[in-house]
């Protein structure tokens, strides 16, 4: 299946994913991981949490997945300097080019709300691991962003996001669908949780709405945005409410996410 990745890669976004670690975006399963276990990172993007989860696995093998090999150039260039022994796959999460029961765990951040067919991904990644072993997903639920203030360009914001990514064949609210998806997919025992990214303080304000303030301007969604007909004088609109917001004392954000660990 043709999956397209709704935010692109530009700097504006990998600066986000490059945020992320092990520790604030995959805790629910780092009491599951031991030295020695093999780990499939599928959606790998670059590589900060599959550096994290092989250091915790090794000298366990970890591979990092993604869907082309523009983006696992990405994830490459991360571990040019990095210690970390991980190997480099593309691959299709409908239909990996990989043998059944492969690996101890395989993990998924941020992917399920991308892909055409989260069903379908998660039998295959309940495929290729082991018997007994860990499918782990995590996934936000943009529905669930609660902010404050309510800028009326943020709910602008949050209706242009949603539109674009059902267009793409995404799932933006994934996060509260991912235990229906698991059990379609087959699976019996599992574990499912939420858990949230809060960011209120300057520093951590800074940071995300700056983010978005650069990438409704230069990312894939924007071109995207522009592209079905979003004028302009919009995209800016929403930049400088979150301008405003990053500025506003008592600003503040909660990011949902569902995410589950499913036993194969």
């Amino acid at each position: 299946m043709n999956n397209v990745y709704t935010h692109g890669h530009h700097e504006s976004v990998l600066r986000s994913h490059r945020w992320r670690t092990a520790e604030n975006s995959a805790g629910y399963l780092l009491p599951h991981l031991r030295p020695g276990m093999s780990l499939l990172d599928v959606g790998a993007g670059p590589g900060t949490i599959t550096a994290d989860l092989a250091r915790l696995v090794e000298p366990g093998r970890t591979t990092a997945l993604e869907a082309n090999e523009a983006a696992l150039g990405i994830t490459r260039k991360a571990f040019e300097e990095n210690a970390v022994d991980v190997q480099f796959v593309v691959g299709d999460v409908h239909a990996l080019d990989l043998p059944d029961d492969t690996y101890d765990v395989v993990h998924a951040h941020q992917v399920l709300q991308h892909v055409a067919d989260p069903v379908q991904a998660l039998r295959e990644m309940r495929r290729v691991c082991k018997p007994g072993g860990i499918v782990a997903v995590r996934d936000s639920d943009y529905h669930g962003f609660v902010w404050y203030p309510e800028l009326p360009e943020l709910d602008e914001w949050m209706e242009l996001y949603q539109r674009m990514a059902r267009v793409n064949s995404g799932e933006p609210d994934a996060g509260r669908r991912l235990l229906s998806w698991a059990l379609a997919a087959g699976f019996e025992d599992v574990d499912a949780t939420t858990s949230t990214w809060s960011f209120a303080n300057p520093d951590d304000r800074a940071f995300w709405g700056g983010m978005w303030a650069d990438r409704i301007l230069e990312s894939a969604l924007a071109d995207q945005a522009r592209a079905s007909g979003v004028p302009e004088e919009r995209l800016t609109a929403i930049s400088r409410a979150w301008q405003d917001w990053t500025a506003t004392p008592d600003a503040c954000i909660s990011i949902l996410h569902g995410e589950l660990l499913c036993r194969a």
